[in-house]
């Protein structure tokens, strides 16, 4: 099989010739700046450069020798909008880790050494404190108050680090032959490669939710304030599947997954209610679901963190394919559970190595051992992509990112 074939196979929830594997066709299941460049000295491969192409998170998108070193199957569609050299510049913004960034991404150095950066208005809108290795989200447009009216909702969704700062392609989304520009990419990257390609599109509700208004508003508005929660969900859901229908339009005969995203929960469980989820929440994601599925080719995918083993149930009756990161470390959310109730019903992608407390703590041979036992778990009969519980964050030793390919390796199926 090749690798889209193998990606899809388990998709199908099939077997496949050998493990599927993804590392960085996403800035949700990649890998840190500070792990990179400490994992390509290690394995000898220094000359490969670091581009930061989430300046969010510092999360890095790999060369594809990277990827195939590892055996990595499939691609994220945007790093076909930045393989122009003039696109990055450098910057060291975590002290000892140079680095490539989007020229449009120029933080200013503060007093206390720590970073503020501004979107294309000038504001401030995020800031990197001296020591860290992400940018906090300092503005939440609505916090005050909800909007009369939502004629403006794109320039509130630029005040958050998570709108004003998009990695690839949507930088260029203001560019007037944007979607017929990403339809030319596209076809020309799988022209190149015969691994699958991804596209994120985001489309959060329950996030946005919080990047407009903030968390502690946002989680009592569906008590205190549901209609006018209904309102902004309403306002997203327009814009969200306006976004869809020219995705679909543009290249959803090419892309072979589309990736949503929301984190509805935490280490101890769901952020909201089952019954929360289901009235605000489903009905709008299987709208977005139905779409793509009339639409276009490809699978659904949906990245949400913690414990969401209770909305599980919702997430595939809207229409979700595929759930990533798979977040074993939190309630209720371990490897046999979830392949028994819901192994054949949705494929999980992630949950192969715990990056909160095993991949950056045990030994070496303790990774391999974790990653085994995930693998042979999650990969019977299919529906199985390996990758991470979520990012392989800074504090995660070469030697154990080796042995977990080692490991993936070892198991031949």
């Amino acid at each position: 099989m090749n690798s889209r074939e193998r990606i899809l196979v388990a998709i199908n929830h099939k077997e496949p010739d050998r493990i599927p594997v993804d590392i960085g066709a996403t800035p949700s299941t990649g890998i840190s700046l500070v792990a990179y460049q400490n994992l390509i000295k290690h394995i000898g491969k220094e000359h490969l450069k670091s581009y930061t192409y989430d300046v969010v998170q510092e999360v890095v998108q790999p060369e594809m020798e990277f990827l195939d070193f590892y055996g990595i199957d499939v691609l994220d569609i945007g790093r076909n909008f930045n393989q122009d050299p003039d696109y990055w510049h450098q910057l060291e913004l975590i002290d000892g880790y140079p680095a490539l960034y989007p020229k449009w991404f120029s933080p200013v150095r503060q007093k206390d050494k720590s970073w503020i950066a501004h979107n294309n208005r000038g504001e401030a809108i995020g800031r990197m404190p001296h020591g860290a290795t992400f940018f906090d989200q300092i503005v939440f447009p609505y916090a005050d108050a909800f909007p009369n009216n939502y004629s403006k909702l794109g320039d509130a969704m630029n005040r958050s680090v998570w709108g004003g700062f998009g990695f690839t392609p949507w930088d260029w989304a203001d560019q007037p032959n944007f979607w017929k520009m990403l339809r030319e990419k596209t076809l020309d990257l799988k022209a190149k490669t015969d691994k699958a390609l991804l596209f994120g599109v985001g489309c959060n509700l329950f996030e946005w939710g919080m990047f407009l208004r903030g968390m502690e508003n946002f989680l009592m508005d569906f008590y205190l304030n549901p209609m006018d929660t209904h309102r902004l969900l309403d306002a997203l859901m327009e814009k969200h599947m306006d976004t869809i229908a020219k995705v679909c339009d543009s290249v959803g005969d090419i892309v072979d997954i589309i990736k949503f995203g929301d984190d509805f929960g935490m280490n101890s469980g769901p952020f909201i209610p089952v019954e929360i989820h289901n009235e605000f929440f489903q009905h709008r994601e299987k709208q977005m679901c139905e779409y793509v599925k009339s639409n276009s080719s490809m699978k659904t995918m949906l990245h949400s963190c913690g414990g969401i083993y209770e909305i599980i149930p919702g997430l595939i009756d809207a229409g979700f394919e595929i759930l990533n990161p798979v977040q074993i470390n939190a309630v209720n959310m371990e490897p046999e559970k979830l392949k028994r109730e819901f192994g054949k019903d949705i494929t999980f992608w992630g949950g192969g190595a715990d990056t909160k407390s095993v991949l950056n703590n045990a030994t070496p041979q303790q990774v391999k051992d974790h990653v085994k036992r995930n693998i042979e778990i999650f990969n019977k009969e299919g529906g199985f992509v390996f990758n991470t519980v979520h990012n392989i964050m800074p504090d995660v030793p070469p030697e154990n990112i080796v042995a977990m390919f080692e490991a993936i390796k070892e198991l031949k199926k």
